[in-house]
């Protein structure tokens, strides 16, 4: 039975709210869903309460933006406590950060002669957290892109003409993070070290190093090479394998969720996690007795 550990919602940057996921999930039959949003963990509870009622596991997952040295990866946290108050904290900074860069990149183009105000992108939003895509989907809307990827490579990406960097947590100390919560950390689409002509092997070893837990295998665009060579890493490194969809609905046209052709997720996955977490927690000195 398939399972989906890597989904986005309208707290973050998809199209479809909790709800709707847990219901899509529903239709096709998946046994678990995890919503891992950017930066928040606000659609988690309504998730969970939808899950209840149509008998799906619903996974507390997130996804943050890091920094390795130079290198900016994705990092996904499962089965932590959402409730944990470093975390929620954390997330805070975050959350602030992205505010602030929404800022600067729509005084960069109105300096462009392109008119977005702050309402405007937090009108098309809805709620949770703004960001880059939602800038793009306005962009479309006003006829000075065609589709998300001009967006990007004319505005929004790394050197483009509205580019603004923000804050982001460093590696080791965002892995450390979800660990404390009671999560294992999870290094997304790895495959874009590839493409961006990283070394995986050297990379997801250093990141091991730092306290990484898995690396996500399967993934829609991952090729059964790639998978393979990501396999023997992880078997080597005696890390965790996740997978999921990445799905984000009508924001990425085509799409889907797992359980297709393009992504399938075992179901031993989210049970091999458990096991881990169980296992590391039977380690931990216990508490003096009085």
């Amino acid at each position: 039975m398939t399972i989906d550990l890597h989904v986005h919602s309208t707290f973050s940057d998809g199209s479809m709210s909790p709800t709707e996921l847990v219901h899509a999930a529903h239709k096709m039959g998946l046994f678990a869903l995890a919503i891992t949003d950017h930066d928040t963990l606000e659609g988690i509870e309504e998730a969970m309460h939808v899950g209840s009622l149509l008998g799906i596991e619903i996974v507390p997952g997130l996804e943050l933006s890091i920094k390795h040295g130079d290198l900016a990866v994705h990092l996904l946290g499962y089965l932590f406590r959402p409730l944990d108050k470093t975390l929620l904290l954390v997330l805070q900074r975050l959350q602030a950060a992205r505010l602030e860069r929404n800022k600067v990149i729509l005084a960069k183009l109105n300096r462009l002669g392109v008119e977005i105000g702050m309402q405007e992108l937090a009108t098309i939003s809805g709620h949770g957290q703004s960001g880059r895509p939602h800038i793009a989907q306005l962009l479309m809307q006003k006829g000075v892109v065609k589709n998300m990827d001009e967006a990007f490579d004319r505005y929004l990406a790394r050197g483009a003409l509205a580019y603004a960097p923000r804050y982001v947590l460093q590696a080791a100390e965002a892995i450390l993070m979800i660990k404390n919560a009671g999560g294992v950390a999870i290094l997304a689409h790895p495959q874009q070290l590839e493409k961006s002509g990283k070394d995986v092997n050297a990379v997801i070893s250093k990141l091991q190093i730092a306290g990484l837990d898995g690396v996500e295998v399967y993934y829609p665009t991952h090729s059964r090479q790639f998978k393979k060579k990501l396999l023997t890493i992880a078997k080597k490194l005696d890390l965790l394998i996740t997978g999921g969809s990445d799905y984000h609905g009508t924001i990425r046209p085509g799409t889907t969720l797992a359980g297709g052709r393009n992504c399938s997720v075992p179901r031993s996955v989210l049970e091999e996690m458990k096991q881990r977490l169980a296992k590391n927690h039977s380690l931990l000195p216990s508490e003096p007795s009085n």
